[in-house]
Protein backbone atom coordinates (compact mmCIF):
# COMPACT_ATOMS: atom_id res chain seq x y z
CA UNK A 1 0.00 0.00 0.00
CA UNK A 2 1.32 3.43 -1.00
CA UNK A 3 0.61 6.36 1.32
CA UNK A 4 0.48 10.04 0.45
CA UNK A 5 0.89 12.85 2.99
CA UNK A 6 -0.49 16.19 1.85
CA UNK A 7 1.81 19.13 2.60
CA UNK A 8 0.24 22.56 3.18
CA UNK A 9 2.17 25.75 4.00
CA UNK A 10 2.50 25.90 7.76
CA UNK A 11 0.98 22.48 8.36
CA UNK A 12 1.80 20.61 11.52
CA UNK A 13 2.70 16.94 11.92
CA UNK A 14 3.28 16.24 8.22
CA UNK A 15 6.92 15.24 8.85
CA UNK A 16 5.80 13.10 11.79
CA UNK A 17 3.31 11.24 9.59
CA UNK A 18 5.95 10.66 6.91
CA UNK A 19 8.39 9.33 9.52
CA UNK A 20 5.87 6.92 11.03
CA UNK A 21 4.66 5.53 7.71
CA UNK A 22 8.18 5.12 6.33
CA UNK A 23 10.15 4.02 9.39
CA UNK A 24 7.62 2.42 11.74
CA UNK A 25 5.08 0.96 9.33
CA UNK A 26 7.76 0.28 6.67
CA UNK A 27 5.43 1.43 3.87
CA UNK A 28 6.03 3.55 0.80
CA UNK A 29 5.12 7.20 1.36
CA UNK A 30 5.19 10.24 -0.90
CA UNK A 31 4.84 13.94 -0.15
CA UNK A 32 1.92 15.51 -1.99
CA UNK A 33 2.20 19.29 -2.36
CA UNK A 34 -1.19 20.96 -1.97
CA UNK A 35 -0.91 22.80 -5.31
CA UNK A 36 -0.32 19.63 -7.34
CA UNK A 37 -3.05 17.86 -9.29
CA UNK A 38 -1.82 14.26 -9.02
CA UNK A 39 -2.15 11.75 -6.18
CA UNK A 40 0.80 9.79 -7.64
CA UNK A 41 -0.96 6.45 -7.45
CA UNK A 42 -1.43 6.55 -3.67
CA UNK A 43 -3.78 4.06 -2.06
CA UNK A 44 -4.22 5.98 1.21
CA UNK A 45 -4.16 9.77 1.70
CA UNK A 46 -3.19 11.34 5.03
CA UNK A 47 -4.15 14.96 5.75
CA UNK A 48 -2.05 16.35 8.60
CA UNK A 49 -3.84 18.35 11.25
CA UNK A 50 -2.59 21.30 13.15
CA UNK A 51 -2.02 24.85 12.33
CA UNK A 52 -2.07 25.32 8.55
CA UNK A 53 -2.31 29.03 7.80
CA UNK A 54 -2.79 29.80 11.50
CA UNK A 55 -5.72 28.77 13.68
CA UNK A 56 -7.46 32.11 13.35
CA UNK A 57 -7.86 31.69 9.57
CA UNK A 58 -9.86 28.43 9.72
CA UNK A 59 -7.26 26.29 7.95
CA UNK A 60 -9.72 23.70 6.65
CA UNK A 61 -11.73 26.37 4.88
CA UNK A 62 -8.65 27.76 3.18
CA UNK A 63 -7.15 24.34 2.38
CA UNK A 64 -10.40 23.43 0.63
CA UNK A 65 -9.33 25.63 -2.30
CA UNK A 66 -5.98 23.91 -2.83
CA UNK A 67 -5.91 22.15 -6.22
CA UNK A 68 -5.05 18.75 -4.74
CA UNK A 69 -8.19 18.75 -2.61
CA UNK A 70 -10.40 18.25 -5.69
CA UNK A 71 -8.39 15.13 -6.50
CA UNK A 72 -8.76 13.93 -2.91
CA UNK A 73 -12.53 14.51 -2.95
CA UNK A 74 -12.87 12.47 -6.15
CA UNK A 75 -10.60 9.76 -4.69
CA UNK A 76 -12.72 9.56 -1.52
CA UNK A 77 -16.00 9.57 -3.47
CA UNK A 78 -14.74 6.44 -5.29
CA UNK A 79 -14.10 4.70 -1.97
CA UNK A 80 -10.45 5.71 -1.52
CA UNK A 81 -9.00 5.84 1.97
CA UNK A 82 -8.50 9.33 3.44
CA UNK A 83 -7.57 10.05 7.04
CA UNK A 84 -7.48 13.52 8.54
CA UNK A 85 -5.15 13.84 11.50
CA UNK A 86 -6.73 16.27 13.94
CA UNK A 87 -4.75 17.55 16.88
CA UNK A 88 -6.97 19.40 19.33
CA UNK A 89 -5.50 19.74 22.77
CA UNK A 90 -7.41 21.48 25.55
CA UNK A 91 -5.43 22.63 28.56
Amino acid sequence: MKFGVVIFPGSNCDRDLIHVVKNTMKKEVVELWHKDHNLQGCDFILLPGGFSYGDYLRSGSIARFSPLMQEIIEFADKGGFVLESVMDFKF
